[in-house]
């Protein structure tokens, strides 16, 4: 089966990806999470890998082991990265080329199908810079947005865009994206 890379950013939802990971386990794939730090405030790397049956990365320093960095490693062996969810740090980071942790090192040196689903707070989506990120990268060469969910209740208590898409939506996107 396939190599799927999941991309965990620092959101409340951050908690779903380790049900997406486990849904593609099941299916089969091989599930590699890459958590930025701040993902690590929801969810744990004991849990990710319990159920990716994968070590997780989260810093280099989990990089030992291999001559070969592992982001690099990833990022080559990788069939789809899919960032679940997406934050707008990390947006704007894949947005300007800026990697400041392993996940957006791993970004900049993949080159296939890379899916984005954002979560934030709305006010946060809408902002003129999120959407000038957002737009960068959809702009690329096989980058696809998925999201924000239109309407529901987000964790600040509001309701409106920003939740992140169902999780069944998004294993369906990851696996329409995988090679044929």
């Amino acid at each position: 089966m396939a190599t799927i890379v999941l991309g965990i950013c620092g959101s409340i939802a951050a908690y779903k990806a380790a049900s997406v990971a486990s849904r593609l386990v099941r299916m089969g794939h091989e599930v590699h999470c890459v958590c930025t730090p701040a993902a690590l405030e929801f969810v744990t790397p004991l849990t990710l890998m319990t159920l990716s049956r994968n070590p997780v990365i989260t810093t280099f320093e989990d990089e030992t082991g291999n001559w070969v960095p592992v982001h690099i490693d990833l990022a080559q062996r990788a069939d789809v990265l899919a960032i679940v969810p997406a934050s707008a740090n990390t947006m704007a980071s894949m947005a300007h080329g800026a990697c400041p942790n392993a996940l957006t090192s791993l970004y900049l040196a993949y080159r296939g199908p890379v899916l984005i689903f954002p979560a934030m707070n709305g006010m946060m989506w809408e902002h003129p810079a999120t959407q000038a990120n957002a737009a960068t990268l959809a702009a690329r060469e096989n980058h696809r947005i998925i999201g924000p969910a239109e309407d529901g209740m987000l964790a600040c208590g509001t309701t409106g865009k920003g939740r992140l898409v169902e999780e069944e939506l998004i294993v369906e996107e990851i696996v329409a994206a995988l090679p044929r």
